[in-house]
């Protein structure tokens, strides 16, 4: 039987819409249930941790956009994984942003922050969204197109730059700093 290549491409699209993002990670005996519906521009990311020996409650956080993917990692090396949850929004500039929590101890769990871009007076020259994120070894990469001056939104032409981080303990909470910079 031979299906028509738009009817299949719009059953996958359907599928994906239906089922939204639905995918369990594990490290170091810490598992992480990551779910959202993905139906609209705005929705619920649920993270349900477990193996935790305190708190394993779950975590509801309103997203302003779909879950692209996520992973597991344990970027500080200190024996205890982070999950990091991947955003995109919806519209042309795709921005993107993470949601991301550290297993403290095997015992509970904090938040992860990520300075937006917008916040950083040299790194956000240029920037208009369309963010792509990645665990990439110890390190926490955020990678974007640079738009020069007379750019239209769908044709940057001013290279790609990457943000890399390094997962540090802050005050209340983890902060992921800023390291190094690469432009290509």
């Amino acid at each position: 039987m031979k299906i028509n290549s738009i009817y299949l491409a719009a059953l996958i699209m359907f599928s994906v819409t239906a089922f939204g993002f639905e995918e369990t990670f594990e490290l170091q005996g810490v598992s992480f249930h990551v779910s959202s519906a993905n139906n609209s521009s705005i929705n619920t990311l649920t993270i349900q941790p477990s193996g935790l020996e305190i708190d394993n409650s779950s975590m509801v956080v309103e997203i302003d956009g779909t879950v692209t993917s996520a992973e597991i990692a344990d970027l500080d090396s200190n024996g205890w994984p982070e999950i990091y949850v991947y955003v995109n929004s919806a519209g042309s500039g795709s921005y993107g942003s993470l949601v991301a929590y550290a297993v403290n101890s095997g015992k509970s769990v904090s938040d992860i922050y990520l300075p937006p871009v917008s916040d950083d007076k040299v790194n956000s020259v240029g920037y208009m969204g369309h963010d792509d994120f990645a665990v990439v070894e110890s390190t926490f990469v955020q990678r974007f197109p640079i738009y020069l001056e007379n750019d239209t939104n769908a044709n940057p032409s001013g290279g790609t730059r990457q943000l890399q981080y390094k997962l540090t303990a802050g005050e209340a909470s983890w902060v992921l700093k800023l390291d190094r910079v690469v432009e290509y």
